[in-house]
């Protein structure tokens, strides 16, 4: 863990830390051969190659997935961050050992479980209690999810991950903020800062550029490799 924190301090503007988003063993193999130092598993994209919805995967199952993910990139000295969404109703100190038991170095946790915006402090209370929990085994990447909620004032977002970090954040994702903002809300809460990569926005490196310490894809990977699928499925018919 100490490795990938390392990956995300001093990075020059329009450097940003890349991690692609392993849905599988194989695919997380393929990122691993390809050079990256780390990964971030998708909860989309792992539910997807389980046969679940977004969102409905059972905690055994995801975590289980995870560790499989973990086991395939080993040999590269690849760190695999995994997205645990919001929890799975667990409590803090089964979560992060859970967690750490799959060999995960960091991890994921949004603050809207059910689609509802927590309260913001009752969130940072338990990212505290997550964080004593892992002690430093993890690093913990917290999802802000105002934007996707609807609350596009950037000052509750900044608001919010400045609770997250003083209750033991390492990083800040305010998932889906707009490119324009991200400067403001890294200088505003003065933290690594996690963007995400849309087909039709910026580039990793400019979202670097922008403020973005690190890039993350989401499912996106997944829903690309499966489209191209679809198309060399289709094509066999013809």
């Amino acid at each position: 863990m100490t490795d990938f924190r390392s990956l995300h301090l001093d990075r020059p503007p329009g450097d940003p830390l890349v991690l692609p988003g392993p849905w599988d063993a194989a695919s997380a193999r393929i990122f691993a051969e390809a050079g990256f130092p780390a990964l971030a598993t998708p909860s989309a994209g792992v539910s997807a190659a389980l046969g679940y919805a977004d969102g409905e995967a059972p905690a055994d199952e995801m975590f289980a997935a995870i560790g499989r993910i973990v086991r395939a990139v080993e040999g590269f000295g690849v760190a695999v961050s995994a997205d645990i969404e919001a929890g799975y109703g667990l409590p803090p100190a089964e979560l992060a050992g859970r967690l750490l038991d799959t060999g995960a170095v960091g991890c994921n946790l949004e603050d809207s479980p059910g689609g509802v915006l927590n309260d913001p402090q009752e969130n940072a209370d338990r990212l505290a209690a997550f964080r004593a929990a892992a002690g430093g085994g993890l690093f913990i990447n917290a999802r802000i999810d105002t934007y996707i909620r609807g609350v596009h004032d950037p000052e509750q977002t900044i608001d919010r991950g400045l609770r997250y970090m003083a209750a033991g954040a390492d990083c800040v994702y305010p998932i889906m903020a707009p490119p324009d903002q991200l400067s403001g809300l890294a200088s505003g809460i003065g933290a690594p800062l996690n963007a995400l990569f849309l087909p039709n926005g910026p580039s990793p490196q400019g979202l670097g550029e922008l403020g973005a310490t690190r890039v993350t894809f989401g499912p996106g990977l997944h829903r690309q490799s499966m489209e191209r699928l679809r198309q060399d499925a289709n094509s066999l018919k013809s």
